[in-house]
């Protein structure tokens, strides 16, 4: 998982920043990002693919990275804007916008998937980065607990939804909902709805 951390340090660089997205493919709310950069030589046995923990390792791991890393940013596009631009274009806007918020400003930075982001600092993209660069991973984990709880707010504010339980993704219950509600204002209007299964 320190790989690529070890490569970019032997090519010079010094502040190695992961980067991540979470939610891209829900029915609502906001796309989140994250930006981390570990320490020289970090390890954590634990620090995975967000995907593969479960919610409680993932909030335990986030105060984890969160406490350790020498910097953390978070940034969040919101549906009106994922709408106008497409998700693609908004999850990257996300991660540009992470990037941004840290501090001290990384030197280079490892991308999870096939697409760089829009700035200029030296980066190299890694499909399945999450799975297999420690930084990305820790970025996957505060992108996803960072939403999760986005989510967790909306939903006290739009219960009719269970966004507690679904986290706006496009479940069952979720597109029932759609049909008996209407879309709220958290809601992706340029994301189809599939058919309601028999």
């Amino acid at each position: 998982m320190t790989e690529f951390e070890i490569h970019g340090r032997s090519l010079g660089f010094n502040r190695i920043a992961g980067v991540d997205e979470a939610g891209r493919g829900p029915l609502a709310g906001p796309v989140a990002a994250a930006a981390v950069i570990l320490p020289e030589g970090y390890e954590n046995g634990e620090i995975a693919d967000s995907k593969k923990l479960t919610p409680a390792k993932r909030e335990k791991l986030y105060r984890v990275i969160v406490n350790d890393a020498l910097s953390v940013g978070i940034a969040f596009v919101e549906p009106s804007v994922i709408d106008t631009i497409n998700i693609l274009q908004a999850t990257l806007l996300a991660m540009r916008k992470a990037v941004r918020e840290l501090s001290p400003i990384p030197d280079f930075i490892l991308v999870d998937g096939t697409a760089t982001i829009d700035i200029a600092i030296p980066q190299k993209t890694i499909v399945k980065g999450d799975s297999l660069s420690i930084s990305i991973a820790a970025a996957s984990i505060i992108a996803k607990v960072s939403r999760d709880q986005v989510m967790d707010r909306y939903h006290i504010q739009y219960s009719q939804y269970n966004f507690l339980r679904n986290k706006g993704y496009g479940t069952r219950e979720h597109r029932e909902a759609i049909r008996r509600h209407g879309y709220c204002k958290i809601h992706r209007k340029s994301f189809k709805i599939k058919s309601q299964e028999p």
